[in-house]
């Protein structure tokens, strides 16, 4: 997505701005509300092991394939026609969620959310370079970074009040249903405040990447969460067998794309770029974290009996370390410098298996101890906070200003693919290791096999930091970092 001049600030931008931050809020709100309600879900509507991944990874992985594209539409034809439009099909999609019939319908809800949850997110931080300023992007785009952990301290604690209060006796419905009021208030103060903006230079959209994109992708996540539990059947082996050759595919369509001067998804050339493949890694690693959410809610209310309420307040610590983190960036980085990413993932790891220990030695079915646990689940949110805005830096900074602005974007969706992937892989270790038992003590050790798997790949993309860090930027990256429009 290209970057604007801005010739005179817009009037009225800070409410505009609040008013797309909206799109950037329901994204990471539907991902955290979701948690602690899969328990309801599954027993409702008879749903699988299988099922209950496949509604947080089909969202993730849609939304991390589509979101380029969502940012280019807006690019194309206005960001506000965008974010409306998007807007509208979020809650549409919101209301098949909350109709749900069967978990096929429930799937398909939720992976219409993705798509047009793609479409919709991207146009707020598109906008900060259109509408602001130089000296208040800064403060804008902290407040964007801030949004996504106020999406997390909501999500949970509000997905197990709506559980609990069973308002018009909708359960778990209701989490999805909250959507329609918020899309309501914003479509009516939003449509008579909010000013046009788009790309004056515009790149086409590149579908046959995208088509190519979901595809391989595809072919990953859905044997990975069917396949255990429909028994490895032949489909699923030939599913992940044709992952290379789609893989192969996309690469050589992009690169012929971009040889013949068009605008690939992704960009061949940017990513010889010294250090990037690494950098991407790391973003893949850094949301191992996806699956512990889910995990940690099965593990609270099937292995200690906690209800939805107890079990989403018990998340409200990560929410505000989350809150805090990308707001004490500048703090950290005036301090630290370079080492802030990977010290970030460090409290991560550490709360993780601060946690692990914990769970450990407190007795079977034993609640453990409050203030140790909050004050983990804070460590562990803060340092994803933390990581997360210099992560994004880190990425951008191995390449070229004029790359910058599409590996913005590829960033986020490699954050994205992590989610589904880790949700699959992870989630998978988890059901195989609780097999056919569903007793406390055995929930408990799956869910400590998976707190080790999601702590070591966040170890790992600490590690891999700290060489990208020990490796300088090439010349030609070190004229100037482009904010992603």
């Amino acid at each position: 997505m290209s970057q604007e001049a801005v010739s005179l600030p817009t009037p009225r931008r800070w409410a505009m701005f609040a008013i797309l931050l909206v799109g950037a809020f329901l994204p990471p709100l539907d991902f955290f509300i979701i948690n602690v309600a899969l328990p309801s879900i599954r027993a409702d509507l008879a749903a699988s092991a299988a099922t209950e991944q496949l509604v947080i990874s089909i969202y993730a992985g849609l939304y991390a394939v589509t979101l380029i594209t969502g940012g280019r539409l807006g690019d194309l034809y206005g960001r506000g026609r965008m974010f409306f439009l998007g807007l509208i099909g979020f809650a549409a999609a919101s209301v098949l969620c909350g109709l749900a019939w069967s978990p096929w319908a429930l799937i398909t809800g939720r992976a219409l959310q993705g798509v047009t949850a793609a479409i919709m997110a991207p146009q707020a931080l598109a906008s900060v370079q259109a509408i602001f300023p130089d000296a208040e992007k800064p403060l804008a785009l902290s407040l964007y970074g801030a949004v996504f952990g106020l999406a997390s301290v909501v999500g949970q604690a509000l997905g197990g009040t709506l559980i609990s209060l069973d308002l018009l006796g909708l359960g778990w419905r209701s989490i999805f249903l909250v959507n329609l009021p918020i899309a309501a208030l914003v479509l009516l103060f939003g449509i008579p405040l909010l000013k046009e903006t788009r790309a004056r230079h515009a790149n086409k959209l590149d579908l046959g990447g995208m088509a190519l994109s979901i595809l391989t992708l595809g072919a990953l996540i859905v044997p990975l969460i069917e396949g255990r539990e429909a028994g490895w059947p032949l489909w699923a082996w030939a599913s992940l067998a044709a992952i290379a050759p789609l893989a192969v595919m996309f690469w050589r369509y992009e690169s012929r794309l971009g040889h013949m001067g068009g605008a690939p998804l992704l960009d061949p050339r940017a990513l010889k770029a010294p250090g990037l493949v690494r950098a991407l890694v790391i973003a893949l690693l850094f949301y191992a974290i996806a699956p512990f959410f889910l995990l940690f809610s099965i593990y609270l209310q099937s292995a200690l009996q906690v209800d939805a309420l107890g079990a989403g307040l018990v998340f409200l610590p990560f929410g505000v370390g989350y809150l805090l983190g990308p707001l004490s960036t500048p703090l950290f980085r005036r301090a630290f410098g370079a080492y802030v990413n990977p010290l970030g993932m460090g409290l991560e790891a550490l709360g993780l298996l601060g946690m692990l220990g914990l769970i450990m030695a407190t007795a079977q079915g034993a609640y453990p101890n409050p203030a140790a646990l909050a004050l983990l689940l804070f460590s562990i949110g803060f340092g994803q906070g933390l990581g997360l805005p210099t992560l994004m830096r880190i990425i951008t900074g191995r390449v070229a200003p004029a790359y910058s602005g599409m590996i913005a974007g590829i960033a986020s969706s490699a954050l994205q693919v992590g989610t589904a992937v880790s949700v699959a892989v992870i989630g998978g270790v988890f059901y195989s290791s609780l097999g056919m038992r569903s007793d406390p003590g055995a929930i408990t050790h799956a869910f400590l096999v998976a707190l080790a798997c999601i702590a070591l790949c966040i170890i790992a993309g600490m590690l891999l930091s700290l060489t990208l860090i020990r490796q300088p930027l090439p010349p030609e990256a070190q004229t100037g970092l482009k904010v992603p429009s």
